[in-house]
């Protein structure tokens, strides 16, 4: 059971990579505007520097992209998920969720 919470952890965690590669085109992008804006006559070689940056984040979007449909394909369907819960006892649940959920079951 720990493993599916694990998946499931990790597929929203992708969610990031993608959130970080958007923050980063946008900073290259600018960084290269201004760079031309300072030095016009080296607009070619920021432009290109720029442009092979820009390939490698895109990658790693893709990357990550695949990987989370990699990992969504792996968890188990909902119901079944809510059907092992209602099969489960309610100490092992306790058990497995550790001194977080104990806390939780307490209030």
């Amino acid at each position: 059971m720990i493993y599916f919470g694990l998946l499931a952890l990790a597929v929203s965690m992708v969610a990031f990579a993608a959130f970080g590669c958007g923050l980063g085109q946008g900073r290259v992008a600018g960084s290269a505007v201004e760079a031309m804006a300072r030095q016009p006559a080296m607009a070619g070689k920021i432009q290109l520097a720029m442009l092979i940056g820009l390939a490698l984040i895109e990658s790693l979007t893709i990357y990550s992209l695949m990987i989370s449909f990699i990992l969504m394909g792996k968890l188990p369907p909902t119901k079944d998920v809510l059907e092992l819960f209602k099969q489960t006892p309610k100490q092992e649940l306790l058990s497995s969720a550790g001194e977080f959920g104990r806390t939780l079951a307490k209030k």
